[in-house]
């Protein structure tokens, strides 16, 4: 159980760390020096230009403009697609340097790739970087400097903001006409969603983000996800709290057995999309689950709970949630 609750922070409910925010960078005399959010700084004799990132970190850095040479990290699946934590990073434009077991990397792999810097998010409740566990950060870091960014534990356009930044002292051109553009699409599909979330308070109904495995059903703390919670506070989804949060494992969700998978009423469910969590047909598997009346209408939507913090992400992720809620809407 291990494995599936540290994919907590990961699987149905990431969040986090209320670190510093990184300065400017310095350059002086082909010098570059870098403060990330916990308060490391690093400093090297040239701007890194071979980067290396968890993937969700490399799709944010993709989308502002900075190419990775390797990632680690879940990047495809077994049908061959890219996994949505990706986001846009190409597989077959990057070196898979991920390791045999979950926080891991292929060390020899991640050495052949000459890197000059390993970029990743920073959960606070958990050592080490994310996708890479506290003794792989410290071998890691015997190879190449590490960047952590704050991810959670803030707003999702600060957590955006963060990225933003870091691609600009890496030398992408963050002001350019193609960010502009995405920036305007994610404003557009925060309104349709802004919408959608009047509409549902106006008729009373709710919705409520879930996940499970094979043991466990999981209800979402909408606050403790920057996405999450810019959708209830900023846009107005009315998306419920759970009422008992489990402290152990940073009070990202509270744990359920599926006896009890009925224990909070929704309109629609926002499912855990990525694949160490079921599929809604999965979970229907389940009678109690499969009994409520939003399952049996099949209203549900897709969350991708660690998709990268872009403006480029976040507005197909919101362009695509306004679609689902408007279809479930439709069948309620």
């Amino acid at each position: 159980m291990r494995h599936t609750i540290r994919a907590a922070a990961g699987l149905l409910a990431v969040g986090v760390l209320a670190g510093c925010g990184a300065p400017a960078p310095t350059e002086q005399g082909g010098g570059w020096s870098w403060t990330d959010d916990r308060g490391v700084t690093v400093q090297l004799d040239h701007r890194p230009e071979r980067v290396v990132a968890q993937v969700s970190a490399a799709g944010a850095l993709e989308d502002f403009g900075v190419p990775v040479v390797g990632t680690f990290g879940p990047l495809v699946r077994d049908d061959g697609s890219t996994e949505p934590e990706a986001g846009s990073v190409d597989p077959r434009q990057v070196v898979d340097v991920t390791g045999p077991g979950y926080g891991e990397v292929n060390l020899e792999r991640l050495a052949g790739l000459a890197p000059d810097l390993v970029v990743s998010g920073k959960y606070a409740e958990y050592p080490g970087l994310w996708h890479l566990v506290q003794d792989q950060e410290e071998a890691v870091k015997r190879i190449v400097p590490t960047v952590g960014v704050q991810q959670s534990g803030l707003s999702l356009l600060d957590a955006i903001g963060k990225y933003e930044e870091l691609a600009r002292a890496l030398g992408a051109d963050v002001d350019s006409p193609q960010v502009q553009a995405d920036e305007a699409a994610f404003h557009a599909a925060a309104q349709r969603l802004r919408d959608i979330g009047a509409r549902m308070r106006g008729e009373g109904k709710s919705i409520l983000a879930v996940g499970g495995t094979k043991e466990e059903f999981f209800v979402v703390v909408p606050e403790r996800n920057p996405d999450l919670d810019f959708y209830v506070r900023e846009l107005g989804l009315p998306i419920t709290a759970p009422r008992n949060p489990d402290a152990a494992s940073g009070g990202y969700f509270e744990r359920l057995s599926w006896e009890n998978a009925g224990a909070y009423p929704a309109d629609i469910l926002l499912w855990d999309a990525r694949s160490a969590s079921m599929t809604p047909e999965q979970m229907k598997q389940n009678p109690v689950f499969a009994a409520r009346p939003e399952v049996a209408a099949d209203r549900f939507a897709e969350w991708d709970a660690v998709a990268p913090m872009s403006y480029a992400s976040y507005a197909r992720i919101m362009g695509r949630l306004a679609d689902q809620l408007e279809a479930g809407l439709a069948r309620s």
